[in-house]
């Protein structure tokens, strides 16, 4: 997402240097973080058993899963980059195809290696660990189609390239988004959590409620990453107006297709949670928390829009500190309303912890447009 933000400013001032220092600076520091990432997996191991507490039977699976995907960390971080820097420069077709070669890859790979030759999960975490192998070489020739191979090995090899101050300029604008992530990512695994306490048939429900809102992000996250690239450039170049009107454009667009998910889940609901399982306790939990999953495109959009803008903006601070508000407000929330309406009241603090998002995100906008113009 960083880089995302610093590629759309610096395309949008036109800064082709600048545009590549990031790049490379961005891909150097994926790669230091995905080998410190592969070299503290048993930590990170106990920590994220000890952050689940799965059962014991569905943990020796999460850990032959564990053993084998932790070793595409460097290779899905450089994905990331590639994908920043793709958004960020409004070629949003690229990023199409290289999302094409990481779910083709992978899903091919994974039906060889479960139906095929019966490998069960860690089959799926060998197809997912090759297929961003292959995804991260295939990113990398679409940048040195663009930079060209060798003017980036001449980058590498001259000092000033390596100046720390600028690679912590970049890792601070990470670090905070780091920091949201992981709020947000512990807020969903203690929905997982949760579910799991009231039933076994309540955690598969949740897990049907998780598609639906993979349904939502599939679609919203579209409109805001066009608000990090244009809003990115406008940003850039200083360009108030313009940044404007892309708020209100991609949002506007972000807006309808959140009614349309909203409309499409009253209709199509019921269906979607009876082709997702036929065991009738995980339908009757599902359906319980149907009417949260209806409102939560309409209620949660405008913190998928938010976080394109600030993006965008590079206001990553900012993006952390309201993610930590929310974040706080959900865990004072989440416990009496589980034991008020079990897994329907899960699903509603997620929603209001997704409200909480977009309210604070909205309350400190103005700042940001504000900055644009003591900049100009």
């Amino acid at each position: 997402m960083g880089t995302t933000g610093l590629s759309a400013q610096a395309h949008g001032r036109d800064d082709q240097d600048g545009l590549h220092l990031t790049v490379l600076r961005s891909l150097v520091l994926s790669f230091m973080l995905g080998v410190m990432l592969t070299g503290a997996q048993a930590p990170l191991f106990t920590a994220s058993l000890a952050l689940l507490d799965p059962p014991a039977d569905t943990a020796a699976i999460y850990a032959g899963y564990f053993d084998i995907r932790i070793w595409a960390a460097p290779a899905t971080l450089c994905i990331y980059t590639v994908s920043g820097y793709l958004i960020g420069t409004e070629q949003a077709r690229k990023a199409l195809y290289l999302q094409l070669v990481l779910n083709g890859v992978n899903g091919s790979l994974n039906l060889l290696f479960v139906l095929g030759l019966g490998m069960g999960v860690k089959g799926i975490a060998l197809g997912s660990l090759i297929a961003e192998v292959t995804t991260a070489t295939f990113g990398l020739f679409m940048v040195a189609q663009h930079f060209t191979l060798r003017k980036s090995l001449a980058r590498f090899a001259i000092q000033s390239f390596w100046k720390i101050t600028d690679f912590l300029a970049l890792a601070r604008t990470n670090v905070f988004i780091f920091i949201r992530t992981l709020l947000l990512l512990t807020t969903l695994a203690y929905v997982t959590r949760s579910a799991g306490h009231i039933s076994e048939s309540a955690l598969a429900a949740s897990h049907i409620l998780s598609i639906f809102m993979l349904l939502i992000s599939l679609g919203l996250d579209g409109f805001a990453y066009a608000a990090e690239a244009l809003t990115g450039g406008a940003y850039g170049r200083g360009d108030r107006p313009a940044f404007i009107k892309w708020c209100w454009l991609t949002s506007l667009w972000a807006v309808g297709a959140s009614v349309a998910y909203s409309i499409a889940f009253v209709l199509f609901g019921d269906l979607i949670v009876q082709s997702l399982t036929v065991i009738e306790a995980v339908r009757t939990q599902a359906m319980s928390a149907l009417p949260v999953i209806v409102a939560l495109p309409i209620l949660s959009v405008a913190c998928f829009q938010f976080d394109g803008i600030y993006i965008g903006a590079t206001a990553s601070a900012a993006m952390s500190i309201t993610m930590a508000i929310s974040f706080i407000l959900f865990f004072v929330i989440v416990d009496p309303l589980v034991n008020n309406s079990g897994l329907s009241g899960l699903w509603s603090a997620l929603v209001i912890f997704m409200v909480a998002r977009g309210v604070t995100q909205a309350v400190y906008f103005p700042y940001i447009t504000r900055k644009i113009t003591e900049s100009g």
